[in-house]
């Protein structure tokens, strides 16, 4: 497995520097209430990727490189896409640049770039432990992962509502709309989640077929069924609470609960799952969603920090 990978990642470096700006100005446009132009780019680029990959994996014989190679073309196109319709709203080289807003800036980068690392770092150690129970066991193992991360991320679009209503109403003083936005967001989240966990239950089956047809590696996968579906209102409620920190900028809490989470998780992994296999991997995956969910809602409860303003009369009966 490992020679391929290296060969994959060499390639797929190539596509760091458009994701950065890809990310960067999908960023841009969430603070105009654009969710559009991010989702057209995207689209697009995605179409091309899956219109390419089979060309270059087996049309021209390429493997996994051609795979590597299709997602880096795909790539610099919604970079391209995105910052075309962005210099239709803004300058993208700034006349002047203050110092201070530059500083706080890269403040708020690094500590969302310790979180991000938390969260890699936890999960490259899943997919590590999972390596070494074999090659069955991984592909199995990475099927009910990716099945597992794409349906969380649909509650991605959840936390860039937040995000986006929570910043507009602080921002003018809303606080009032913005404590209704943080309920609400957080409701739908966990209605969301409970119904992607009924859905994978009982068709995760089928769907887990739709990757391999190997019967040793789709008994793997389905054998992680409880994981992937159970964690699913865990997931929905995690992501939502990231929405809602960054929409009250509430960086330093995200990035340091995340490190700690973080450690937590991985030592649990890391010494259940020698003992249990891939039940200690899923295990400790959905300790790792559990204690996010749990810091984000300790946070909430405790109204410190940015999430004071947004109960201020609470802040005045205790004084």
């Amino acid at each position: 497995m490992r020679l391929p990978a290296e060969q994959f990642l060499t390639l797929r470096a190539f596509g760091a520097p458009p994701i950065v700006v890809a990310l960067a100005a999908q960023g841009t446009f969430r603070g105009f209430k654009d969710t559009k132009t991010p989702l057209y780019a995207v689209g697009a680029g995605n179409l091309l990727n899956a219109v390419l990959d089979p060309i270059l994996i087996f049309a021209l014989g390429l493997g996994i490189g051609g795979a590597a190679i299709a997602t880096v073309i795909s790539e610099y196109l919604t970079a391209l896409i995105l910052l075309w319709k962005l210099s239709d709203e803004v300058q993208l080289i700034a006349p002047s640049i203050s110092g201070s807003r530059v500083f706080r800036y890269l403040k708020s980068g690094a500590l969302l770039t310790g979180r991000t690392l938390a969260v890699l770092a936890t999960t490259t150690i899943a997919t590590s432990m999972a390596a070494r129970e074999g090659p069955t066991q991984m592909a199995g193992y990475q099927i009910c992962f990716e099945v597992w991360l794409a349906l969380s991320l649909l509650n991605d679009a959840l936390a860039i509502a937040g995000q986006t209503l929570l910043a507009s109403d602080c921002s003018q003083g809303n606080y009032g709309m913005a404590r209704e936005a943080t309920y609400k967001v957080l409701q739908i989240g966990l209605i969301m989640g409970v119904a992607l966990a009924v859905i994978l239950f009982l068709g995760f089956g089928a769907l887990s077929s739709l990757f391999s047809t190997d019967s040793e590696i789709l008994g793997v996968a389905r054998s992680g069924t409880l994981f992937v579906a159970g964690s699913q209102p865990m997931n929905a409620i995690a992501f939502v609470l990231d929405g809602l920190y960054y929409g009250v900028s509430d960086f330093g809490f995200a990035a340091y609960s995340m490190v700690l989470v973080g450690l937590i998780s991985s030592d649990f992994v890391l010494i259940t799952a020698p003992l249990f296999g891939l039940t200690g991997v899923w295990g400790g995956l959905f300790l790792f969603m559990t204690l996010r969910v749990v810091a984000g809602i300790l946070r909430l409860s405790t109204r410190s920090g940015p999430w004071r303003l947004l109960w201020p009369d609470t802040e005045k009966d205790s004084t």
